[in-house]
């Protein structure tokens, strides 16, 4: 299908690419000093996780006035949702750290927020690609997206490991072992985008 020169979809497809950028930034910038400040993240995390449910209705709505669109109408849908389950795994591990009062974020967590933020920026590259009809130049970020999601598997991997060979506290491994798993989960929600963003190339070659 032909695109239009301006798609009100792929605009609102590009606004939840934004917030979701932009809530990896707060999640990895954001110190943890205290048990206010945990508070207070994961206060914000869940206005972030708000602003995305209001605009997951709003091109919702768009897409059930919209007959001719740029991409199929399926196919936004399923890059919204997915992008959307990237926000939703990052409220919930915001959430974990305050119920579980981890006040002090340790070496794994740090890593697993840079490589999310990497990641959101280059979903957020691709989609603007996107919006351009550029989709052959998506690609390099797509390939991007999924050596970083490799890269939060071994680093689950090899920081469950250590955690198991030098911890004693059976609860304190428990709940680590569950952050890092959720943030893990982020990543790979992160490649599901990068797999549905391969899927309206191939859809649209």
């Amino acid at each position: 299908m032909l695109f239009t020169k301006s798609d009100a979809l792929l605009d609102d497809l590009y606004e939840i690419a934004k917030n979701v950028h932009q809530t990896a930034i707060y999640f990895n910038e954001y110190k943890i000093t205290s048990l206010e400040t945990v508070k207070t993240f994961a206060t914000e995390m869940k206005e972030y996780e708000t602003k995305g449910d209001k605009l997951i209705h709003e091109i919702i709505v768009q897409i059930n006035k919209t007959f001719i669109t740029a991409i199929e109408r399926e196919d936004v849908l399923d890059l919204a949702v997915k992008l959307d389950d990237v926000l939703d795994g990052l409220e919930f591990c915001a959430s974990r750290l305050y119920m579980y009062d981890i006040m002090e974020p340790d070496q794994t967590m740090v890593q697993f927020g840079q490589l999310i933020e990497e990641a959101t920026k280059q979903i957020l590259l691709a989609i603007e690609l996107l919006q351009k009809q550029k989709l052959s130049a998506m690609k390099e970020y797509i390939i991007r997206i999924n050596d970083l999601e490799s890269e939060g598997d071994e680093l689950v991997r090899s920081s469950i490991r250590q955690l198991f060979k030098n911890s004693s506290d059976p609860i304190h491994i428990m709940q680590l072992k569950e952050v890092y798993e959720v943030l893990e989960d982020v990543m790979d929600h992160c490649e599901d985008v990068a797999d549905a963003m391969e899927s309206v190339i191939m859809g649209n070659s």
